[in-house]
């Protein structure tokens, strides 16, 4: 399919305004779930997984892959950010 930039429409914005509203709901199942599992790596993919499976289709795919990617760069970041850097604070 090829795609187009073109003049909005109602049905393009009908369906773009659902597709937000999914990725709210996604968030927000995601954010529960994470609140209730931990917010670590573990919890990331516990989180994905239900928000993932409660959006079905092809959006839910959507959604668990991407809290999968930012799941796992958070946790690295996180990881990098409390390593410690070789420097001393004496002096």
């Amino acid at each position: 399919m090829k795609e187009r930039v073109g003049v909005p429409t109602m049905a393009g914005l009908q369906s773009s305004l659902i597709d937000y509203a999914v990725g709210l709901g996604g968030g927000v199942i995601y954010s529960l779930s994470q609140a209730l599992t931990g917010s670590g790596l573990i919890g990331g993919i516990i989180g994905a997984g239900i928000a993932g499976a409660t959006i079905k289709g092809a959006r839910g795919t959507a959604i668990a892959t991407i809290l999968g990617f930012q799941s796992i760069v958070g946790s690295i970041s996180q990881a990098a950010a409390s390593a410690p850097s070789g420097e001393s604070d004496t002096m």
